[in-house]
């Protein structure tokens, strides 16, 4: 399920969009500001931002460098009022991966999101090449110099997802909530679990490598 936060500070700008948003098949969750929206990206991963600019406490331009800063690749959909070139050409140089100027018709904004996901590799991606291997969604399937193997189902979604975001440093809180669900019995030793089981499977694989990072997580890295 693909999760779009939306960085809206106008209560009725939030609840449409969360409308459009749940009726398009998508997972939104609603944040007012920046600083409600970092605590989201503390506790979660999410798939898209849509973000306002002109917001009170931590407005979007802050945020957006403050997670770009912080190599936070989420593409982010800048929608605002501010329609200045010199506005535009800020939101973009700070990182942002396209722009709406309000008032937003919905259905460019739903076509803006397909594109921005499809570039991501988000949306419908359902084989993962890194180097020589090769992870085939619909299968649990992974190809390498080694041969094929099928995977159990959570190992595989672990693996596809690091290797989605490669880079990307996961807390295991992240891969509970995304793979395991958030009303699941497991615990954080879940996935310390899977990963060594992960790791032992691929040690002699030559494309990728699943790194510790202490005190946060995971993340997978192409040798």
């Amino acid at each position: 399920m693909v999760k779009i936060l939306v960085v809206e500070d106008n209560k009725n700008a939030r609840i449409l969009m969360e409308d459009v948003l749940k009726e398009n098949g998508y997972t939104p969750i609603l944040a007012k500001d920046g600083l409600e929206a970092l605590d989201v990206l503390d506790k979660q991963h999410v798939d898209l931002i849509i973000l306002d600019i002109m917001m009170p406490n931590m407005d979007g331009f802050k945020f957006t460098k403050t997670i770009r800063s912080a190599n936070v690749n989420t593409p982010i959909l800048m929608v605002t009022a501010k329609d200045t070139p010199g506005d535009i050409k800020k939101g973009f140089l700070l990182g942002a991966d396209d722009y709406m100027v309000k008032p937003i018709d919905m259905e460019e904004m739903l076509l803006r999101i397909a594109a921005i996901l499809r570039r991501a590799k988000i949306a419908n991606e359902r084989k993962l090449v890194i180097g020589n291997t090769t992870l085939y969604y619909d299968k649990l399937l992974v190809v390498d110099s080694k041969g094929e193997r099928y995977l159990p189902q959570k190992e595989f979604l672990l693996l596809f997802k690091l290797l989605s975001y490669q880079g990307t440093i996961f807390t295991r809180a992240q891969l509970l909530d995304e793979i395991w669900g958030m009303d699941s019995r497991s615990d954080w030793h879940t996935i310390d679990v899977h990963i060594s089981r992960l790791r032992e499977k691929f040690k002699d694989n030559n494309d990728f490598d699943i790194v510790t990072v202490r005190g946060l997580g995971y993340k997978a890295v192409k040798i």
